[in-house]
């Protein structure tokens, strides 16, 4: 995995990614050679004046690829496979590019280009991928790593590796039990401990040693010889760490608060704060010129279907814990919560509207909160917000539930595009693992790789609110 401003990417999908851009910039310069006939071309002349089209066209296309999860390498990856995701990318990406003609008329560089760069796209991208997925090479670039442990912990981390990704990021090479220790691990993967952990790493060529057992007192845990691995070169991974870099979330069932004292991340400094706001601010005004047809729509069926408000407001738990009103286009009944009682919302809530349904399924709902952002209350990414009446329930079940409230709420959010739809205290638990993951490692790349993923969720409808 590649650690980019304390977000991990797997080192796969760069290397994907970074093919792909390539491939596409060529793609790019041969399409206008194609279009325009023009083989023998200057670099000072028109290769240089092609340029910024070129860019433009490779990161649209890319981050397309990346909202419809091309670059999570979690799918089928054969040709039927492929091409279910490829077409939609490029269509998605079609539209953008559009877009950005009408918006920076500057950069259009024709409709007969624009065609033959995609043909090509599709073509070399789908034979690229073919290719890569089935290179035997792939295999021995994975890390190799030393599981310390063969308990329940061993068993589900091998569970992960196995089952969440056709390619996973490293390769488990044995797991060294523990005494008293239940084993849920395959029996072939028990290697002995007959040495240091030191030799049994050198032995088997591996780099990194994950301590994966839960107990950790009574003098049977190695810690002068983890420290001698550390000393050596060999990374030390625990278990929430583990989790952290290949799931994106803290598990809230290995997590302690040393680990959270004495880790990494939390970052709150001024410059931080500023640039988050001017990104803020430049966002929300971006998506309310861009939806703002769309929401003029909004509010005249919601009118016609249930009569007035457009809006609703309702109390939010806040930065620092300060309450505030959230606005959002009222997709609901205006008798939804007659009884007087707070309920959570669920995906097919009974109460929404016909209109309020599909708003609530495209997140049209969700754009007034453009208003909130502006007013400084929320942010265009972050945790979201709850109502006072949950908050306070929440916070006396589930460990850490206030950090939240660290920073500012957002209109999406790391835990909204990786976690289901979710309505109980053990979805507000799963989700909170992803809300700690963002309050500790949010960044302006964090919040533009959330951003890319919203645009995805949107369109397959997936994911939280």
């Amino acid at each position: 995995m590649i650690r980019v401003s304390n977000h991990y990417i797997s080192g796969f999908s760069v290397l994907l990614a970074s093919i792909e851009a390539a491939t596409l910039l060529a793609v790019f310069f041969a399409g206008a050679a194609i279009r325009f006939m023009q083989w023998d071309v200057p670099v000072s002349g028109s290769l240089i004046s092609q340029l910024p089209g070129a860019v433009t066209f490779t990161f649209v296309i890319l981050a397309s690829m990346a909202a419809l999860g091309m670059y999570q390498l979690d799918g089928r990856q054969d040709f039927e496979g492929i091409l279910l995701r490829l077409l939609p990318s490029l269509a998605l990406g079609f539209g953008f590019i559009t877009l950005i003609f009408y918006l920076f008329p500057d950069l259009y560089f024709g409709r007969g280009l624009l065609a033959i760069v995609m043909l090509l796209a599709l073509l070399l991208i789908l034979i690229i991928r073919l290719l890569f997925f089935r290179w035997s090479g792939l295999d021995s670039l994975r890390p190799r790593a030393l599981v310390l442990g063969a308990g329940v912990n061993a068993g589900e981390l091998l569970d992960l590796i196995d089952k969440t990704s056709i390619l996973p990021n490293l390769k488990i090479v044995g797991f060294v039990p523990f005494d008293k220790e239940n084993r849920h691990v395959p029996a072939e993967m028990i290697i002995p401990k007959t040495g240091s952990l030191t030799s049994l790493v050198d032995q088997y060529d591996a780099s990194e040693v994950i301590v994966a057992t839960q107990e950790r007192r009574g003098g049977t845990f190695p810690i002068q010889e983890l420290l001698e691995c550390r000393i050596s070169g060999i990374k030390v991974t625990d278990l929430v760490g583990f989790f952290e870099r290949e799931c994106g979330h803290l598990r809230m069932d290995s997590l302690y608060p040393s680990w959270l004292v004495f880790g990494s991340g939390f970052n709150q400094g001024t410059l931080r704060t500023v640039v988050k706001r001017m990104f803020d601010i430049i966002t929300s005004l971006l998506l309310l010129i861009v939806t703002l047809p769309i929401m003029l729509l909004t509010a005249l069926l919601i009118v016609i279907e249930d009569g007035w408000p457009v809006f609703y407001r309702q109390e939010r738990v806040g930065d620092a814990g300060k309450t505030y009103m959230v606005i959002k286009f009222r997709s609901m009944f205006n008798d939804a919560e007659k009884a007087g009682k707070p309920q959570w919302a669920t995906a097919d809530d009974p109460r929404s509207t016909r209109v309020g349904r599909i708003i609530r399924k495209l997140r049209i709902d969700e754009l007034p909160q453009i208003i909130n952002v502006l007013k400084g209350e929320m942010s265009f990414v972050g945790p979201r917000p709850e109502r006072p009446h949950f908050v306070d329930m929440l916070s006396a079940q589930v460990p850490y539930y206030n950090m939240r409230h660290s920073i500012k709420p957002g209109i999406t959010g790391w835990a909204q595009v990786r976690y289901p739809y979710g309505a109980s205290i053990e979805d507000a638990i799963e989700k909170l693992q992803y809300d700690l993951y963002y309050v500790k490692n949010h960044s302006l790349f964090l919040d533009f790789v959330i951003l890319i993923d919203t645009v995805g969720v949107v369109l397959l409808r997936k994911g939280s609110r």
